[in-house]
Formats: structure tokens, C-alpha cells, sequence
């Protein structure tokens, strides 16, 4: 008997769901940080095991859209009600049961599918605290399992994967089984190069940022990947920051993702970065198009 299905991975912003993607699947395919709606696309990754294959779907936070940008990612997620099996809900044991939480339990519900209550990040939370957490977070839904896990350190993501195993209906594979991500290695390569902004940038400059990448050449003979890629923003005092005094921003965020790259792609990696200012994307319908926001990824 061979057993297949998609689940989502859902829960409001930053409580750690691409984080949960990549320790379940063993490699960093969704790009993670501090910072909330660091994911704006849905990302596919795909765990095969003996007799299954789990296919996860990292989902962008559910929150209540300001930009057409933002109003893309949202409707991004809710698409995974559409289409999956198994829904996985993520909740921050640091912050406890949220009213946003309970509005993500509200949609998942409607969709009729089996749901997973996940707390996530219980290695920095009192252990005394977990309990009732759990009994109160029980009390508003019952949930298919509740797990405590750790998606940093991968603590309890074995358990978590044995309750989606259950649940799990017979089917057959959907992707080859060399395959980790439907995602292509441009897409991977402009992650990594978003990330950096988000991490080394602030206030409003990563939400305003959507990198493209022109240019993706592998020289075998010589285990070296060409990547060209535009970094576009909506004004041009984000481009001057972007850049830095004398390019040392930019310098920065190049290096940076061109180290995760190399670690990721097996390969020496040379990187050319760009510029742009694109006015107001985050509210243009064709640009978001362009730039892979549609909301149906």
C-alpha cells in the first residue's frame, strides 16, 4: 500500500513554518528569518519515505493584507485549502494562543480537512507552560493530533511526520522521487539573494524588494554557476540604501548569498547584482504578475 498527499503548512506570520518545511525535509529550499511574510510564494517540498511520499506545502502567514502585494500572498495560502489532503497549523508557544490564531483556525476549518495542530518553538518556551497551552488551544478546536516541536532543532518533527502518516489516503506518487522542490534553482538562487536583504535591511526596505534573476549559467567543465539578478524596489532613497556608501551594502548582501548559494548548489558561484527602481510594484497588478506575485503560484 502505497500512500501520498499534500500538506499544508499554515499558521499566521513568523511562527516558523518555513523553518518546519526545510527540518522535515532536510534541506533549506524556503528561505527563513526573524522578520514576519519573509514568504511570499507557496513552496512545495517533497519527503520520500518507504511506501509515501508527503508533500508539504510552505505557505505565506495569513494576516490582513495592506498591498495588493500582500492581498496576493494571502489569497496564496488560502489556495492551499483548496488543494491539500492534510492541513499542519503552526502556533509560537513563546506568544501563546493568539486571536489571529484563532481566526487561521476559523478558515482551516471550513475547508473540512484533517488538521494537525502544531506548537512550534518549544525549545525556548517553559516546559511548565506547554500543557496548558495545549489544554487551552484544545478547548476552541479539537484537533486530528496536537505536537510539540522544535523546527529549529528538529525535535519532534519525527512524531509530527508519524501523525500525517495516519492521515495519510492511499495514492500514488506525484513527483519523481530524486525530486526535493517543484521550485526551479532561479527561483532558489533569487530566495537566497531576498533573504540577505531582509536580514542585513530595515524598516520597509525588504517589503519593498522583489529580486529577479536574469541570468542562471552552469559551466560544468568548471563547477561554476553565473547568476545575474535585478533587485527591484519601489523608491529610489531603498535603491540608495540597497547600495550603500560606496557599494558596501550591496557588496554585503552579494557575499552573503553567494556563500548560502555555493553551500546549497554544490558549486562555485559568481554573482552580479543590480539595482532598480520600479515605482509602487507592491501595488501594480502587472508588475506583481511579473515578479511571480500572483497569488496562484
Amino acid at each position: 500500500m502505497f500512500k501520498s498527499g499534500f500538506i499544508g503548512i499554515i499558521g499566521r506570520p513568523n511562527v516558523g513554518k518555513s523553518t518546519l518545511l526545510n527540518a522535515v525535509i532536510g534541506e533549506k529550499i524556503a528561505i527563513a528569518t526573524h522578520k514576519p511574510q519573509t514568504t511570499r510564494n507557496r513552496i512545495i517540498g517533497i519527503l520520500n519515505i518507504e511506501q509515501g511520499q508527503l508533500v508539504f506545502v510552505d505557505t505565506p502567514g495569513i494576516h490582513r493584507p495592506e498591498t495588493m502585494l500582500n492581498r496576493q500572498m494571502v489569497a496564496s495560502a488560502n489556495e492551499t485549502f483548496k488543494n491539500a489532503d492534510i492541513l499542519c497549523l503552526l502556533v509560537d508557544a513563546v506568544a501563546g494562543f493568539h486571536r489571529d490564531d484563532r481566526s487561521v483556525i476559523d478558515s482551516a476549518r471550513s475547508a473540512g480537512l484533517p488538521i494537525v495542530l502544531v506548537i512550534n518553538k518549544t525549545d525556548i518556551m517553559a516546559k511548565t507552560k506547554l500543557l496548558p497551552l495545549m489544554d487551552e488551544i484544545r478547548q476552541y478546536y479539537e484537533f486530528e493530533a496536537i505536537i510539540p516541536v522544535s523546527a529549529l532543532t528538529g525535535e519532534g518533527t519525527a512524531d509530527l511526520i508519524g501523525e500525517i502518516w495516519k492521515l495519510l489516503p492511499e495514492g500514488p506518487p506525484y513527483f519523481p522521487e530524486e525530486m526535493m522542490t517543484d521550485r526551479s534553482e532561479r527561483f532558489i538562487a533569487a530566495e537566497m539573494i531576498r533573504k540577505q536583504i531582509i536580514v542585513l535591511t530595515h524598516q520597509e526596505v525588504p517589503y519593498a524588494t522583489a529580486v529577479m534573476v536574469d541570468a542562471f549559467k552552469e559551466i560544468e567543465a568548471k563547477n561554476l554557476i553565473r547568476i545575474q539578478a535585478t533587485i527591484h524596489v519601489e523608491k529610489e532613497s531603498q535603491k540608495g540604501i540597497l547600495i550603500g556608501r560606496k557599494g558596501t551594502m550591496l557588496k554585503r548582501i552579494g557575499t552573503q548569498a553567494r556563500e548560502e548559494m555555493e553551500a546549497f548548489f554544490g558549486a562555485k558561484i559568481f554573482l552580479e547584482l543590480f539595482v532598480r527602481v520600479q515605482k509602487d510594484w507592491t501595488e501594480d497588478e502587472r508588475m506583481l504578475r511579473e515578479f511571480g506575485y500572483s497569488g496562484k503560484t
